[in-house]
């Protein structure tokens, strides 16, 4: 697949880092686990929608546009890499912030990611949970061009067959790593929440013909919808490729056990996963897609999912910045005057 082929602004630090997990491994006595850190993409803390961003931003470009809009919840990780990104080519970015968990938590509602959607310079509007956000997208790209603007709409989590490039293109880094490093894949597990990630790896990864199952710990809809939301992009992904077919109804498996109470609600999965690795390897989840990712990695470890001896990749979305908005979830001693 020629990827070269679409337009691209190639803005995200690549190849991102490919290493062992030793310290979490031994806690876990099972498999062997390594992490491919897509949170070191680079653009304000990095995440996996930087690589998204690359091909909606350059399509954004082509069609002139001067201002780009998109939506995600309220400490949304594609929004504060959407704003970054935009900040970075002086183009205008409108967030619309969907409120999914009804925290009234100052940290939630102003820290983290949503601190940096304004420090970079975007504008947001808040929407209620629930509704159709991508519908809502669409009514205010109509209200900017009758204003005489000429906006670029990204679907939440940048996830569409132009977005899902991204991930075609991070399937054939990570063969292309592994390959040179002589480590055989065995497992590859992230979280999956608006599809555009699993999506794109799926085609890149039969692409390749890598024969590496492919595992989404999901973080919001029930396992039917996840599963046929992911389908249904990867099929458009590898259509506008030009190899329609190549997705089996059977590539896409997503499961859901570990959501918890709904989308960005913390569990206690959750915030083991976030301090083991934090603890064990210094690397810092997040605590909406990778934290329950992570869960669900170590759960099904500790169930005998992934075998003694196996080599498990867990691809790290990044996102850390939404831990500030989660502060009281981790609720840790304050330092005390002396």
């Amino acid at each position: 697949m020629h990827l070269a082929r679409f337009p691209r602004i190639r803005l995200a630090h690549l190849p991102t880092p490919l290493e062992p997990l030793e310290r979490l491994s031994a806690a876990l006595g099972g498999p062997e686990i390594w992490i491919k850190r897509d949170d070191c993409t680079g653009l304000s803390t990095g995440g996996n929608k930087t690589r998204k961003l690359e091909f909606l931003m350059a399509e954004a470009r082509d069609q002139g546009a001067d201002i780009v809009i998109t939506q995600g919840a309220t400490q949304s990780n594609h929004a504060r890499q959407t704003a970054a990104f935009a900040a970075k080519l002086g183009v205008d970015c409108h967030i619309l912030l969907e409120d999914r968990t009804g925290s009234n938590d100052p940290a939630y509602t102003g820290s983290g990611n949503v601190f940096l959607d304004f420090l970079h310079g975007a504008t947001a509007e808040k929407r209620p949970g629930g509704g159709d956000m991508n519908a809502e997208l669409g009514v205010v790209a109509e209200k900017l061009r009758a204003e005489g603007r000429k906006p670029y709409a990204i679907p939440g989590g940048g996830s569409n067959p132009t977005g899902a490039l991204g991930y075609v293109d991070a399937a054939q880094e990570l063969m292309a790593q592994a390959d040179a490093m002589g480590l055989a894949i065995d497992h590859l597990v992230h979280a999956t929440g608006s599809a555009g990630t699993q999506a794109g790896l799926i085609v890149g990864l039969k692409g390749v013909n890598a024969q590496v199952p492919l595992l989404g710990i999901g973080v919001r809809a029930p396992k039917p919808k996840q599963e046929e939301n992911v389908f249904n992009l990867a099929c458009a992904t590898a259509e506008k490729l030009g190899v329609p077919g190549i997705v089996k109804r059977d590539d896409v498996v997503a499961n859901t056990d570990y959501v918890g109470g709904g989308y960005g609600v913390p569990t206690p999965g959750m915030v083991e996963a976030v301090e083991m690795f934090a603890r064990l390897e210094g690397v810092l989840l997040d605590p909406v897609y990778s934290g329950k990712g992570a869960a669900g990695l170590i759960d099904l470890c500790r169930k005998g999912y992934f075998r003694k001896g196996e080599r498990v990749v867990f691809l790290h979305t990044g996102g850390a910045a939404g831990l500030f908005g989660y502060v009281s979830t981790f609720d840790y001693p304050r330092p005390r005057a002396a």
